[in-house]
């Protein structure tokens, strides 16, 4: 059975940091693309990170380049986010999401969804 377990949300204020992590079990594939999306109140769900754990490829929405590092452990199949200098608009859900696709990930058509983590960005 296919599961992701999403953590490290919290509340943080304007400029601080934190780490999301999402552990991935259940995959016999070693090529997925493992990211994050969210989606804040009365917002449409947006595709903030993802990365490749074949080849190491990323891509980073507009809205978080330059403030995010994504990067993953392959014998774990965990994920880490990391987010700077965080604003308000950050404030969402957080999910993590993993497909065998890259492109199905792009699309915001994942296979497989964790539960949210909630992170909140005060100002």
């Amino acid at each position: 059975e296919v599961q992701l377990q999403a953590s490290g949300g919290g509340l943080v204020q304007t400029g601080g940091s934190l780490r999301l992590s999402c552990v991935v079990s259940g995959f016999t594939a070693d090529d997925l693309a493992i990211g994050w999306f969210r989606q804040a109140p009365g917002k449409e769900r947006e595709g903030v990170s993802c990365i490749s754990t074949y080849d190491g490829s990323t891509y980073y929405a507009d809205s978080v380049k330059g403030r995010a590092a994504i990067s993953n452990v392959i014998d774990g199949n965990m994920v880490y986010l990391q987010m700077y200098d965080l604003e308000p608009e950050d404030t969402a859900v957080y999910y993590c999401a993993a497909d065998r696709s890259f492109t199905k990930w792009l699309r915001g058509t994942s296979d497989y969804w964790g539960q949210g983590t909630l992170v909140t960005v005060s100002s």
